[in-house]
């Protein structure tokens, strides 16, 4: 993974996210399956300009879905949580 932009696909923005938000200042980002976890900081720290602590990672399995009598799979999807220093925080929405 040469190219930082191409390891955050895009930002959880649910509920539980922005709770985590506000209480321990990480945030969660859909990202590459084959990204690690030093990537993810850097590419965290250069995009939005924040100085992160720590960045935790999870791989969820793709799930089974029937329609009609064909069964698919989905694919898998990586997040990662990444905490931010204390009074940095990162707007998605900026304006609004």
């Amino acid at each position: 993974m040469a190219q930082l932009e191409l390891i955050l696909k895009s930002p959880m923005i649910t509920e539980k996210s922005a709770t985590m938000n506000e209480k321990q200042n990480r945030y969660g980002f859909k990202v590459d399956l084959k990204a690690n976890k030093n990537q993810i900081k850097q590419a965290v720290e250069k995009l939005y300009d924040v100085k992160v602590l720590n960045v935790k990672t999870s791989i969820l399995p793709g799930k089974v879905k029937r329609a009609g009598k064909s069964v698919k799979k989905t694919s898998k999807v990586k997040k990662a949580f990444v905490q931010l220093e204390q009074g940095q925080k990162i707007e998605f929405f900026k304006g609004i």
